[in-house]
């Protein structure tokens, strides 16, 4: 299961759907208030750095507070290495610019997953 985070609909919406083209099943959330609602088991989060309300990683942050140990892709459309970096220290496993190489995403959700290659 990977839940897709993003405040961004269009960008939700394509990540959702490519990641179900994959084979993956997806669940989709526009905030991360949202997706600690609703918490649904995941394996992996694709997490938008920059949301409205808790940011990715505050969402981070607390997940791990709870011993949470959802794998994270962080995607951001702003390049701020600071953030980047306190990402990856958190544990983050990759941190994706957007716009991204769908490639480059399979191969990230593959590798967490253990999902097989086509």
């Amino acid at each position: 299961m990977i839940a897709v985070v993003d405040d961004d609909a269009s960008f939700r919406r394509a990540v959702g759907r490519l990641a179900r083209l994959w084979g993956f099943r997806t669940w989709t959330f526009a905030s991360a208030e949202e997706y600690l609602r609703i918490a649904v088991p995941t394996d992996c989060l694709v997490l938008d750095l920059h949301l409205e309300g808790m940011s990715g990683l505050e969402l981070q942050a607390l997940l791990s507070a709870q011993g949470d140990g959802v794998p994270i892709v962080f995607v951001s459309a702003m390049d701020d290495p600071t953030a980047r970096k306190r990402a990856m220290d958190a544990g983050a496993v990759a941190f994706i610019d957007k716009p991204f190489e769908e490639a480059r995403l399979l191969e990230v959700l593959r590798a967490i997953t253990r999902y097989p290659s086509s």
